[in-house]
């Protein structure tokens, strides 16, 4: 039977436990008694912490950040010229399934549409930034995405590009997190920040970034940690890196 660490109360059915929720070893019966325990049990939670960082960091992931093609649900090519990013839906195409979808709309004289979601291709750059907006209105991580790029190359706002990225990655995209680790390093529309960048580094590594590794590698090699190196530098290889 478990019982909360730091007062011993046993869980029943009218007690419930809660687990430590960064380590994951010891449950407690309330935030009082984690905060009272928490001297004893820190330095083991930090080690077990760290090692669940690690089983999950050296994990091999099953694809690239990219994801498959929502059509095909092949493996997204790394190659950004040899994909399509659609602006009425935000999804990546492979321009396998995206020529496929023109050839048979030539052929049957179809009016051209998203080969994923079937609706009709924008005729104007007012319609793109309409359908951005309507993207980015409903929690879009891509459209969030593009956006912070469009401010950090072409209009060359940094913090506002900061922002942006640092939402879609909270959303889940993973080049936002490897942009970010960028921006931190070069204290481009933020000021610099190692550990930050160490954090969206490991972040967009866990979530399939080749580049991303591979940079992981890189500073273990350069901090003597050549074993953990090695092993970026494998998991990146078979990512196509």
């Amino acid at each position: 039977m478990m019982c909360c660490a730091a007062c011993g109360t046993a869980e029943v059915d009218d007690i419930k436990l809660r687990k430590c929720t960064a380590c994951y070893l010891v449950k407690y019966c309330s935030v009082e008694c984690q905060k009272e325990h928490r001297p004893q049990h820190k330095k083991e939670c930090k080690k077990r912490a760290a090692e669940l960082r690690d089983e999950i960091l050296f994990r091999q992931p099953e694809s690239t950040h990219l994801g498959d093609c929502p059509i095909c649900c092949l493996p997204l090519p790394l190659g950004r010229e040899n994909c399509t990013i659609m602006e009425c839906c935000s999804n990546t195409v492979c321009d396998g399934c995206y020529g496929a979808n023109m050839i048979r709309e030539q052929e049957q004289k179809l009016k051209h549409t998203c080969p994923f979601c079937r609706n009709p291709a924008p005729e104007s750059s007012e319609d793109v930034e309409k359908n951005l907006i309507k993207r980015m209105e409903v929690n879009d991580a891509a459209a969030i995405f593009q956006m912070g790029w469009r401010m950090f190359h072409h209009e060359k706002d940094y913090k506002s590009s900061f922002e942006y990225y640092s939402k879609a990655a909270a959303l889940g995209d993973i080049v936002a997190h490897n942009n970010l680790s960028v921006m931190y390093q070069k204290g481009e529309g933020v000021e610099k920040d190692d550990k930050r960048e160490l954090y969206h580094w490991e972040e967009a590594a866990i979530g399939g970034h080749p580049e991303a590794r591979f940079h992981l590698g890189f500073y273990e090699m350069q901090n003597g940690r050549a074993d953990a190196a090695i092993k970026h530098f494998i998991i990146g290889a078979n990512l196509g890196h």
